[in-house]
């Protein structure tokens, strides 16, 4: 629950305090279908809302999760079970919406649920605040077998992708674009949690491009092959909220320094720096297709023609989206509650050079930020935030770390013992990073 000394303003010693005060006179539920319970960015949309005395209500994952412990969340629901028809996401949700008994901004913090709930807008309009986006528009941005057209369409460059319609094509592709290539599914989201499928990879042989087109079969997602642009340009996203006029807050362009897995997969530091090439790009991409809501994009740039290519359009934040906090604090969960709510979305003042950082995927930058906070006459800076710790909210931090340690010893006992090796006093489960969550897993196969 929101800090009740702090009923309609940030919590001290956030960033941006006293720049904006945000009127908290609608519940908020944020959405996730996928199992991953150490997603950092749901724990970021949490805080974010509740330091401004926003009541927020989390339909995700409890069991194990650090986000449950966040003294501003209100209540956990149970979410929709991953995969399920959108006739029982439709239930689950209203079945939430009779608990919060008012309506409510409804803010999907993953593919899937940004999915269903763009396709079930009409059918959800009397219980939650949502933005008028035009329909299955967000489907179609997230299909990466359709992003080729649509750059093609505005003008944006995308690395030469091919669909094949059987093995032999799958395994010609992999000459044709040259090994390594990047092997991606069109609709991560609809891939089976047990299929052990990596929503992106990388892959040299025509052997294993036949084996990924053969295990793909029947998922309802296409296998996709795609020419690998070496990171010598660096990685790229912009993240923003397009209001109900389509004009952009709460966002900007970043550069990842690392990321997890090495090389490939999220953002684990990143750095706030402004492009004007990059965000033209995505001003004119967004007005093209009239999108409204929240947008996460990924570029990377062609080192043989130097152009900025668009990778992937995820219609909902990207885990990392606390990096765009401004110098008022507002962020795009924020910006979307407040154009939802009616209230005055205020022109920010960007931090180019604030930095994010993860400490589990990161954690000799996050130590050595910790150290340089702790000597004399530091204060925290607000052109610095971590993931997890916060003076405000300790709770989430403390558990992650403690099950984090938990998932990488277990990790390490399968990988050197037998099948049924397990840590005195826990019990053999699946581990996380078997479970096909987009946000977490673009690694090699």
């Amino acid at each position: 629950m929101a800090d009740p000394r702090h009923p309609r303003g940030l919590v001290p010693g956030t960033p941006g305090r006293n720049r904006h005060v945000l009127d908290p006179c609608v519940p908020v539920l944020l959405l996730r279908i996928d199992p991953n319970p150490f997603h950092h960015g749901t724990l970021g949309a949490v805080r974010s809302l509740g330091r401004c005395g926003v009541e927020v209500h989390v339909a995700a994952e409890a069991d194990r999760s650090p986000v449950a412990r966040s003294r501003f969340v209100r209540q956990m629901h149970p979410p929709p079970p991953p995969g399920a028809p959108l006739d029982e996401v439709a239930a689950v949700l209203r079945r939430i919406a009779a608990r919060i008994a008012r309506p409510a901004v409804l803010i999907p913090m993953d593919d899937a649920g940004a999915v269903a709930v763009s396709r079930l807008g009409e059918a959800l309009s009397g219980a939650f605040l949502l933005p008028d986006q035009p329909g299955h528009l967000a489907e179609r941005v997230a299909d990466k077998a359709l992003l080729p057209e649509l750059c093609r369409g505005v003008g944006i460059a995308h690395p030469a992708t091919v669909e094949p319609r059987d093995e032999r094509e799958a395994a010609a592709a992999v000459g044709d674009l040259g090994a390594p290539v990047v092997a991606k599914w069109s609709r991560p989201w609809l891939l089976p949690p047990d299929a052990g499928l990596r929503s992106t990879c990388l892959i040299s042989t025509p052997q294993e491009a036949r084996s990924l087109y053969r295990r793909g079969l029947g998922t309802g997602s296409a296998l996709l092959l795609q020419k690998h642009l070496a990171p010598g340009g660096g990685d790229w996203f912009c993240h923003g909220y397009a209001d109900g006029s389509g004009r952009l807050h709460g966002g900007g362009a970043g550069t990842k320094h690392r990321s997890w897995p090495r090389g490939a997969g999220l953002t684990a530091v990143g750095r706030w720096t402004p492009v004007p090439e990059l965000q033209g790009m995505v001003e004119r991409l967004v007005g093209e297709l009239n999108y409204r809501g929240i947008f996460d994009i990924d570029f990377r740039v062609d080192p043989e023609t130097g152009r900025y290519c668009l990778l992937d359009f995820n219609p909902r934040p990207g885990a990392q989206f606390r990096l765009f906090a401004d110098a008022g604090g507002l962020d795009v969960v924020r910006a979307q509650y407040l154009d939802l709510t009616h209230q005055r979305l205020p022109a920010g003042r960007a931090l180019p050079g604030r930095t994010f950082v993860v400490e589990n995927y990161a954690p000799l930058s996050a130590l050595r930020a910790l150290v340089s906070a702790a000597l004399p006459g530091r204060r925290t800076s607000p052109l610095r935030e971590p993931a997890w710790h916060a003076p405000d909210d300790p709770a989430p931090a403390r558990h992650m770390a403690a099950e984090w340690s938990r998932h990488a010893a277990r990790r390490l006992l399968r990988r050197s013992g037998p099948p049924s090796a397990a840590l005195p006093g826990h019990r053999t489960e699946p581990p996380v990073t078997t479970r096909t969550t987009p946000d977490e897993r673009k690694a090699s196969c």
